[in-house]
């Protein structure tokens, strides 16, 4: 394959994914290490992709998020998969907080079928699809209703959250940086993080690969205030690192459709 191509690829796939590893290149391209360095060094220096150690992310808008109809059907069977497991490490009769976002709503999905929850949301969707169950509990909080995603914020949300103590924050976020900060693209969404992660006996993260390396403005927490951590591929090594040092469980998921 011809140096043109190869960068072809390597664009179209950090669209896709929003990060990769070196080591994912070598394989899926089928050359040396050494090339494929190369390959991204030129790359960088052209100010196409963003080189990071053992990888790249693309250069993107750090600034406004996608539309809310497009993360919906992004990369659904890599959340579904990672719903489904998490799903199964919550208790009957367990009480958990679920934030904004698609992957929440996912989450909300593969819990239906569970028996006496307790569930704090400020998502209108999560309420929504959890409304199916009724042996369920679900707390909806108050605040200003984002008509872009249904997510409710602002110090009202904050207060309403600051009421409980729950077995389980689930968390989602818009990207991870590879120092292992968690990104978002709205700062209301700062303290209402970081009230589920201050209210929660257990902190549990769920992201899908394409958050690696993904660069949005605003930063709403660190890798290192969640107890586990549920992803559908192998994570680049930087964040496998403080993951390691930190003792976080790593939960892996892979999507059916990626074995």
């Amino acid at each position: 394959m011809k140096q043109t191509q190869r960068h072809i690829k390597i664009i179209q796939t950090l669209k896709n994914q929003g990060f990769i590893a070196t080591e994912q290149l070598v394989e899926q391209l089928k050359v040396s290490p050494q090339t494929i360095r190369r390959d991204l060094n030129l790359l960088a220096e052209n100010n196409q992709i963003q080189r990071h150690h053992g990888g790249a992310s693309l250069l993107g808008n750090s600034v406004v998020n996608d539309s809310y109809a497009n993360r919906k059907i992004k990369h659904q069977a890599e959340k579904q998969q990672i719903a489904h497991q998490l799903a199964a490490h919550i208790a009957n009769g367990s009480s958990l907080f679920l934030d904004i976002g698609t992957t929440a709503e996912t989450i909300a999905q593969a819990l239906l079928k569970h028996r006496d929850l307790r569930v704090v949301t400020n998502n209108i969707h999560v309420a929504k699809l959890l409304m199916g169950n009724s042996d369920f509990e679900v707390l909806l909080a108050g605040g200003v209703v984002r008509s872009r995603d249904g997510g409710i914020v602002g110090e009202a949300t904050i207060d309403f959250i600051r009421q409980f103590r729950l077995d389980y924050g689930i968390v989602t976020v818009s990207g991870i940086d590879l120092d292992g900060s968690l990104l978002d693209f709205d700062y209301h969404e700062v303290r209402i993080t970081q009230a589920i992660i201050a209210n929660s006996r257990t902190v549990i993260l769920a992201a899908d690969h394409s958050k690696f390396g993904r660069n949005a403005m605003i930063n709403i927490g660190n890798i290192a205030q969640v107890d586990h951590f549920y992803t559908d591929r192998a994570l680049p090594q930087d964040i496998a690192s403080i993951v390691q040092k930190e003792n976080i469980q790593l939960r892996l998921c892979p999507a059916l459709n990626s074995l």
